[in-house]
């Protein structure tokens, strides 16, 4: 059955290539989307992506993928991991499956990093494989 997929990056990950390329490697965002299409479509399934800096344009994005009858969600939330609430309850109300993915381990990095508000609801949890995780995620995904 082919599956209607939306990748979800939160704040700074528009800056993939660019920002802390030690931590977070080289790969833009743009590649790591088209990537991903490329992955899902070849299944053929659908894909939508969305990225934003603002808290509340995800939480209405991830609002608005119950409408759009979105049947997985793949999500880096970014910092919001360590903070957010309010995210965790967006997803636990559209009730959709979702995979956290984390580019850099957050269990290596500062003690503020290893909580996730968002892990205990996720279906699955990757970090640490650069943006290799949004692959293993959506392919994953594509197979359960």
């Amino acid at each position: 059955m082919a599956k209607n997929i939306l990748l979800l990056n939160g704040p700074n990950l528009n800056l993939l290539g660019s920002r802390e390329p030690h931590i977070y490697g080289k790969t833009t965002l743009d590649n790591v989307v088209s990537s991903i299409r490329a992955v899902v479509e070849a299944a053929g399934g659908k894909f939508a992506s969305f990225q934003s800096n603002h808290e509340g344009d995800l939480i209405d994005r991830i609002h608005q993928a119950k409408q759009d009858k979105v049947d997985l969600i793949v999500i880096n939330p970014g910092g919001l991991t360590h903070t957010s609430v309010s995210l965790r309850d967006a997803l636990s109300g559209v009730n959709i499956p979702f995979y956290e993915v984390h580019i850099s381990n957050i269990h290596q990095r500062e003690p503020f990093r290893h909580h996730s508000y968002l892990s205990p609801i996720a279906e699955g949890v990757i970090c640490g494989f650069g943006t290799d995780g949004y692959r293993m995620a959506v392919e994953f995904a594509l197979k359960h």
